[in-house]
């Protein structure tokens, strides 16, 4: 690949809990979901390959959704599909999922042609430790009043500079402006337990964007704000107005969503 154009673009969706990473990007020295699925692509296609994904997650963040592309020749583009999914589940380690795969053409971007991308931050409540939800939400330990959290989180919809939401030294320098879509707080049940769950929908995300925002809606749930404050947040465009950054493991990268006819399933 690396001496003639690409044909086309080999596109994954994936899935990870996140435990057992120090995130999406590769570092030297440490385990992470780009360096163990390189190593499986390289073995499939028997070359070096660049990926790029939709967004890089956090040390401790888990995904359903996330989109990686690869530049692919002709020749892998023409390969069976259920054959080259299998070799890839065989490749890769147990707490990483090929939920899908599909084709595009050689200008295909994971990263620059998503439109939408989706997160589920889960918060479980009370006394009783969460059983299956452990891995996957915070545990608070209190109860947290979800309609002052929902009136909050209406403040963080649409064209904003979330500045204060985003980590300080991230920011510098920097357009810290995003639009997001839909900011939703609801209890829900999942697998016989209860949680809340805040969703998220914007065009694109800063980093510990959020998990400030969650942190600072826990803020007003649990009585120490008022709703009111997540607009003064906004409007101070200074990190330190914000409440904490919740812990990563209750973040889940849900979905990205693309523009119709650019992906096309190949398995």
């Amino acid at each position: 690949m690396a001496d003639r154009p690409a044909a086309g673009a080999l596109v994954l969706c994936l899935g990870y809990r996140g435990a057992g990473f120090a995130g999406f990007a590769e570092q030297p020295g440490k385990r992470t979901v780009a360096g163990e699925l390189r190593r499986a692509l390289e073995t499939v296609l028997r070359r070096e390959v660049e990926l790029v994904c939709a967004g890089r997650t956090d040390s401790g963040v888990h995904a359903l959704g996330q989109f990686v592309s690869v530049p692919a020749s002709g020749g892998e583009l023409g390969r069976d599909g259920r054959s080259l999914v299998r070799s890839l589940v065989a490749l890769t380690p147990d707490d990483i999922s090929i939920r899908g795969l599909y084709r595009a053409d050689a200008l295909f971007s994971a990263r620059f042609d998503a439109s939408l991308r989706s997160y589920r931050y889960r918060i479980a409540t009370g006394d009783a430790r969460p059983v299956l939800a452990w891995d996957h939400a915070w545990w608070y330990r209190g109860d947290l009043d979800v309609e002052a959290m929902r009136e909050a989180a209406a403040c963080l919809v649409g064209e904003h500079d979330f500045k204060s939401f985003c980590k300080a030294t991230s920011a510098e320098g920097r357009p810290t402006g995003r639009h997001v879509e839909r900011v939703g707080v609801s209890r829900v049940e999942e697998a016989g337990e209860q949680i809340v769950a805040i969703d998220v929908t914007g065009n694109a995300f800063l980093h510990n964007m959020v998990r400030t925002m969650a942190g600072t809606l826990v803020e007003v749930g649990r009585g120490h704000r008022d709703p009111s404050w997540v607009g003064e947040v906004l409007a101070a465009r200074d990190r330190a107005a914000a409440g904490p950054c919740a812990p990563a493991r209750g973040l889940t990268f849900v979905w990205v969503e693309y523009p119709d006819g650019l992906l096309a399933p190949w398995a």
